[in-house]
């Protein structure tokens, strides 16, 4: 899936969060989950997929991924919340 978005994995509900961008999700996410890249979600267990973004230009998904990083937590975790009620992975509705 070759399609700019942001994205936020979380350690567990409620727990750690970490917000990125990338053309590439479904090769992004399974580094993350092989710890392939030493890192903050590498150090603190944050595998889990719980909200995508999806945007047309790659400019979009940075302009919106910086938005989103100066929130504050609550409006982060009612976003999640709001379009994924129990934090399930989504990684493999975007591998099928």
């Amino acid at each position: 899936m070759q399609r700019p978005c942001v994205y936020i994995l979380a350690s567990k509900p409620n727990g750690t969060l970490y917000i990125g961008v990338t053309s590439d999700l479904a090769r992004r996410i399974w580094e993350h989950k092989a710890d392939a890249v030493p890192g903050f979600t590498s150090r603190y267990g944050v595998h889990s997929l719980v909200y995508v973004e999806f945007h047309d230009l790659m400019a979009d998904a940075i302009l919106r991924e910086k938005r989103i990083k100066k929130w504050n937590r609550a409006w982060k975790l009612q976003m999640i919340s709001r379009g994924n009620p129990t934090w399930r992975d989504l990684f493999d509705d975007i591998v099928r």
